[in-house]
């Protein structure tokens, strides 16, 4: 492999994965150049890419990824903030040029892409119109101790932070990373009630030595006694998972006009038993 061109994880087409050789991106004058050192597979999002199921995207070859973390290399002449050898985490690459590939945000690549969102936002960059996603502005360093297996982690960690709100009464279904991250930083930012809900005890106990106020099987919150005592008096109900069947099992227990929060990526035709829920509620895909 020469300098200019890298590694990346292509889906060619559904059902298939593929290493290939690519162009190493050319950053500009806002954006650094990050040398990879550890990528996690997003269950949600990664998976339906790779399946074909993922919502609005059917044209291939993509590239796959966008939870990383690596190195900077280089940086364009207006970033400040970042500097050669930060760890940086959330790095894309959102265009393959005449490659022929197509950007499922590239981010298991060899090299990727940050932005310096800042200075985007000073210059008055900062818009849709002028190729700034919303992605660039939870690019950033991370501090040196930071681990490259725990910086990737923070990419979960950012988007769960940019899906909450002022929530008194949450309910959380799946206790994965996503759900748990729910959980602590719930508490931590100083919500109410979080309860959580999964099928397995190990991930219950795990959930409540994080802060989780009850613990809950998918069976015990579908059971009319669970439903009437709870009386419609959760201000959310979060689906870490990211499933119609999820959605539906707790549209029962969302108060009137509270929220249904989605934050995993479901497939492209899901549906929902309106006769569970409230006359009035708001769904947010948080995709």
């Amino acid at each position: 492999m020469n300098k200019n061109t890298m590694k990346s994880v292509i889906v060619p087409a559904p059902g298939k994965i593929e290493i290939r050789e690519v162009e190493t991106p050319v950053i500009n004058a806002y954006q650094a150049l990050v040398k990879t050192e550890m990528v996690a597979l997003c269950n949600a999002t990664d998976s339906k890419l790779i399946a074909g199921h993922f919502p609005g995207v059917d044209t291939y070859p993509l590239a796959l990824g966008h939870e990383n973390a690596g190195i900077v290399v280089a940086v364009g002449e207006k970033v400040r903030n970042f500097k050669v050898g930060d760890r940086a985490i959330g790095g894309l690459i959102s265009d393959f040029g005449a490659q022929g590939i197509n950007s499922g945000w590239g981010g298991f690549s060899e090299y990727v892409v940050v932005n310096d969102f800042e200075v985007l936002k000073e210059e008055g960059l900062a818009t849709p119109e002028q190729g700034c996603w919303d992605s660039f502005e939870i690019q950033n360093s991370v501090p040196a101790h930071v681990q490259p297996e725990e910086a990737v982690i923070s990419c979960t960690w950012r988007e769960v932070l940019g899906a909450f709100k002022d929530f008194k009464k949450v309910i959380v279904v799946g206790s994965g990373p996503v759900g748990l991250s729910f959980v602590k930083l719930g508490k931590l930012f100083g919500l109410g009630q979080i309860d959580i809900v999964d099928m397995l005890p190990a991930k219950l106990e795990v959930a409540r030595r994080m802060g989780a106020d009850n613990e809950y099987t998918p069976a015990e919150i579908s059971t009319p006694e669970f439903i009437a005592a709870a009386g419609r008096s959760y201000d959310a109900v979060i689906d870490a998972v990211g499933l119609d069947v999820v959605v539906n099992s707790v549209l029962p227990l969302v108060k009137m006009g509270g929220d249904v929060c989605v934050y995993g990526v479901m497939t492209k035709n899901p549906t929902f038993d309106l006769s569970k829920a409230p006359y009035n509620f708001d769904l947010h895909m948080h995709q």
